[in-house]
């Protein structure tokens, strides 16, 4: 795959966005974790806390909960009235996917960043079939550009014109060494806990190296107060080096020749990516959240009806 092409596994297109919608059936996306009250017993519930939103203000009748009380309208009118609540039967889905250079990486079927946006929109419309409002946020090594959830092909489509201009402006090699202050994600979920919404379901995708520089703290509210499933992706040469001889690896003016003959060199390059899967996973345990890595040997389609198969059958065992 020749970087700047217009092979659709190496630059994101809006046909290939669109045809995304087309599976939307087949992802059993939103299994129904089971929540407890001590009024209505145990029951699936697809929401945290209360959730009811507000429906109208009525007189008040004998049995209604005091708490809900309108002081105000019963003030005006001299009479008592209470506000009436329906159960909420939706919740928000946002979708934080990243699309830096860092992903400009592939060496299967498709590169990192085709595939964070592959992912992206199969979630989004599934979101969407489920009646469920979609909005999501885009971030690079420099900036990030939400869309607010909306239950609306608007929304989506909006979503995925931030997603191809940020992938059509990657470069390969581009970009300097990555710090936890210079770490995109970081940026991204500091941006994101100002506009999302408590009892939403969120996605994020990033690159799997990102856990080594996040700062973890950022997730701890995202995750106390929402469903959180992380989708780290990674590229078969994240995990492993080929035996191929000596390689050469350039970055702006640097340039690092490896022996990749070298048995000692290729299993300190494994160990590496291994200690990043261990990270993952213990973020998830103290999160208390969803986990599943997405590699680019394998169509996304694929990988999130297998992974939210097993989700969907473990939530309802």
């Amino acid at each position: 795959m020749i970087p700047g092409s217009n092979d659709p596994l190496v630059q994101v297109t809006l046909e290939c966005l669109l045809e995304a919608r087309r599976h939307c059936q087949e992802l059993p996306l939103f299994s129904r974790p089971m929540r407890t009250s001590r009024q209505t017993g145990r029951q699936y519930s697809r929401l945290r806390g209360r959730g009811v939103d507000f429906d109208q203000v009525r007189a008040y009748q004998p049995g209604d909960d005091i708490r809900s009380i309108d002081w105000r309208v019963t003030a005006r009118t001299q009479k008592v009235h209470t506000k009436v609540f329906n159960e909420e039967r939706e919740r928000p889905v946002f979708i934080i996917c990243e699309q830096s250079n860092r992903l400009f990486l592939g060496s299967r079927y498709s590169f990192k960043s085709v595939l964070a946006a592959e992912a992206c929109a199969l979630i989004a419309w599934t979101a969407l079939s489920h009646s469920d409002r979609v909005g999501g946020l885009i971030f690079t090594r420099e900036q990030c550009h939400e869309v607010r959830p909306r239950r609306s092909r608007q929304a989506i489509l909006q979503l995925f014109r931030l997603l191809i201009d940020a992938n059509h402006a990657l470069q390969a090699g581009g970009g300097e060494a990555i710090s936890e202050q210079s770490e995109p994600l970081n940026l991204a979920l500091r941006h994101s806990r100002e506009i999302i919404r408590p009892g939403s379901i969120i996605y994020m995708l990033c690159d799997h190296a990102a856990v080594e520089h996040m700062n973890q703290s950022l997730l701890i509210p995202l995750a106390a107060h929402n469903d959180l499933i992380l989708l780290p992706v990674h590229d078969p040469l994240d995990a492993e080096l080929p035996a191929y001889g000596e390689l050469d690896f350039v970055q702006n003016d640097l340039k690092l020749t490896l022996d990749t003959r070298e048995p000692e060199l290729r299993e300190a390059y494994r160990q590496q990516f291994i200690a990043q899967q261990q990270a993952w996973q213990r973020l998830a345990r103290r999160l208390r959240c969803g986990l599943n890595e997405l590699v680019t040997s394998q169509p996304a389609v694929d990988q999130l009806r297998s992974m939210l198969g097993h989700r969907s059958a473990r939530a309802t065992s």
